[in-house]
């Protein structure tokens, strides 16, 4: 009875291990701004591209890769250059924005053009928020470019990956942050004096797959919500979850 009872156990931690083992680090995240190809993908900008547009926040693979779809076959359309991605023109300097749907410790983020590391950014081994953001240096760059951006975990073997298409000099400036101070201020002034009293009837319910601009407003569960970050939503990202994309008006 003794070696009956014993067999089945130890098969069964063997299951236990290797579901341990298996069991991918709980963080996901990807480039929202300037937009990634997964971003794209979601925003259904550019379409046919599968399972992707519905996560894209899990392009997850072991640290090192320099490719868009992280060796997942089934997001390989993300390393297909010949899909008529559109490229984002931006000036010499650029801020990317990570919308992070979990955090996770970090060990660094780092962004690649070709084979050279154009720049790195410690994460100190601390989790991050559910936004972060890098501005980074491409004056040694012109012309249409695809950066690989990379988020390395701390504490596991794997990374998230994220590709970015741009035209370098094809702008004034980064496409959010940095024009705004200067290009932005008369319009905004009227913009969050009307929001208030047009956008909460016509702003509709809070529905997963559309993108999000700063500023609009929806409705979940009988409360309205103002857009903090522009982004594309998706289940889970329900405005009460998730207070650096929505607060509550």
């Amino acid at each position: 009875m003794r070696r009956r009872i014993t067999l089945p156990l130890v098969a069964a931690g063997a299951m236990v291990s290797t579901l341990t083992v298996a069991t991918p680090a709980q963080a996901h995240g990807y480039i929202s701004s300037p937009p990634s190809r997964q971003a794209l993908c979601a925003q259904n900008r550019v379409p046919d591209c599968g399972q992707i547009r519905w996560e894209p926040q899990s392009v997850e693979g072991p640290k090192g890769l320099r490719n868009c779809h992280a060796n997942i076959s089934h997001f390989a359309v993300l390393n297909d250059d010949n899909r008529g991605w559109p490229a984002t023109s931006v000036g010499s300097t650029v801020t990317f924005t990570w919308v992070n749907t979990a955090q996770h410790a970090t060990r660094d983020w780092e962004y690649f053009i070709g084979n050279t590391r154009v720049a790195v950014f410690s994460g100190g081994g601390r989790q991050p928020g559910p936004t972060v953001s890098h501005t980074v240096n491409l004056s040694n760059y012109s012309g249409r470019q695809k950066l690989l951006a990379v988020w390395n975990i701390s504490d596991t073997a794997n990374a998230f990956y994220s590709c970015v298409d741009l035209q370098i000099g094809g702008g004034s400036g980064n496409p959010t942050p940095s024009p705004s101070p200067t290009t932005n201020p008369p319009a905004p002034s009227p913009t969050p004096t009307a929001a208030p009293t047009t956008n909460p009837p016509a702003g509709g319910t809070w529905t997963a797959g559309r993108a999000y601009a700063v500023g609009d407003q929806v409705t979940y569960g009988g409360r309205t919500y103002r857009c903090r970050q522009a982004h594309t939503a998706i289940a889970g990202w329900e405005p009460p979850n998730v207070p650096a994309l929505w607060s509550q008006v």
